[in-house]
């Protein structure tokens, strides 16, 4: 909106007209000229704040001892709590934790991509969560079945009564003894209590055999606040949230392979041409070849008839699926391929069946360089 015009100083005329029409006595080159030059001169100031704000924004960032990219959570007011009521914080320090930060990069790829077909994208693991609406998604998509909840709740009591439901569900799902269950609950869930949201999603994807592989021995310490007579309390305990991998199949520790995805991506395209070229030297002799390491081992066929070829025996077509047509025959032919990995002495792999089967090119990697580490000197 334009500004009002201001009438002229009363002391000699003196103000510089605001209005657009021609002020008496200048000419229009100099009333362009001198407007030209304000606009100028405003917007060098603009830009001068513009800077001196980035910078102070940089220095504060810089100094900031608050840098990590999880928000800290607010110590509760005393009044908050009940009595006897306990609530625990992880503290700044165990939140900057490597193993902590992988574990929840970790379990946010795997929501990812269990949602995609639903087109939701979770990006803070306690502010997307908190709420059930999206925990509702990932139970109904890993258990393949639908919940009877509302669809969508925005008040504080409709979305406690939507995650009870869900959090329901999950117990009777896992099948937790019900001192299990105390690690999480609908109050600690929906208060955006990490460790409890942790807790939920570790156990969810060893229930459900996530493709994944989750950081071991993640401990994380913790300030136990409660309220006794009146007065707050704290005392500081660790809170182990994993242990080890055995439950879904060998200790899942990081390895080369985990460092090349990491932090050598550009090398990744070198091994992969290496791996391809060694099997492709084998295979050739049957008349087949691989061009995508990514997508053509993933039905096991392949590692079966490497397997043969390298061993000197021909693999009776009765033991594995020649043409795999669903999930569970592909499952079946690389647990088969594992097993004659097994039977020639190699190392046992660092990754299940299921893995390979749903195109995990990590895990498919380790598996065809620990043959390729036995057979490489093989003509």
């Amino acid at each position: 909106m334009a500004s009002p015009v201001k009438p002229p100083s009363q002391a000699g005329f003196t103000a510089e007209p605001t209005a657009p029409f021609p002020w008496p006595g200048t000419k229009k080159e100099d009333r362009d000229e001198s407007l030209f030059d304000k606009v100028a001169t405003l917007g060098r100031k603009k830009r001068m704040k513009e800077v001196a704000d980035l910078q102070e924004d940089g220095k504060h960032a810089i100094d900031s001892p608050t840098t990590s990219p999880v928000s800290p959570e607010i110590i509760p007011d005393i009044y908050n709590l009940e009595e006897n009521e306990e609530r625990s914080l992880i503290e700044i320090d165990s939140r900057d934790d490597f193993k902590l930060r992988e574990l929840i990069k970790v379990l946010l790829d795997w929501i990812n991509e269990e949602l995609q077909t639903h087109r939701i994208i979770v990006k803070d693991i306690e502010e997307d969560l908190f709420d059930g609406q999206v925990l509702g998604k990932l139970v109904e998509r890993l258990a393949n079945i639908k919940l009877e909840v509302a669809e969508v709740t925005q008040s504080e009591a409709g979305q406690k009564k939507k995650l009870k439901a869900v959090l329901d569900e999950v117990n009777k799902i896992l099948n937790l003894p019900r001192w299990h269950q105390q690690k999480w609950s609908v109050d600690s869930i929906h208060s955006k209590n990490l460790i409890a949201i942790l807790h939920l999603l570790v156990a969810l994807a060893f229930h459900f055999k996530a493709p994944i592989r989750i950081p071991e021995h993640v401990a994380v310490q913790v300030v136990v606040l409660q309220k006794k007579d009146g007065m707050l309390h704290t005392r500081h305990v660790t809170e182990e949230i994993t242990s080890t991998n055995d439950a879904i199949g060998g200790r899942f520790e990081r390895d080369a392979f985990d460092t090349l995805f990491d932090h050598a991506p550009d090398k990744l395209s070198v091994v992969k041409k290496s791996l391809i070229t060694f099997v492709n030297k084998h295979l050739n002799k049957i008349n087949l070849e691989v061009t995508d390491l990514d997508t053509q081992f993933c039905d096991g066929v392949y590692l079966v008839l490497l397997m043969g070829l390298l061993e000197g025996y021909f693999v009776p077509l009765y033991c594995y699926h020649l043409t795999p047509t669903t999930f569970e025959h592909k499952v079946h032919n690389v647990q088969f391929a594992l097993e004659l990995m097994h039977d020639a002495g190699l190392p046992k792999a660092k990754a299940r069946p299921e893995d390979i089967a749903q195109l995990h090119v990590k895990s498919t990697m380790r598996i065809l360089y620990n043959i390729f580490t036995k057979y490489k000197q093989l003509s």
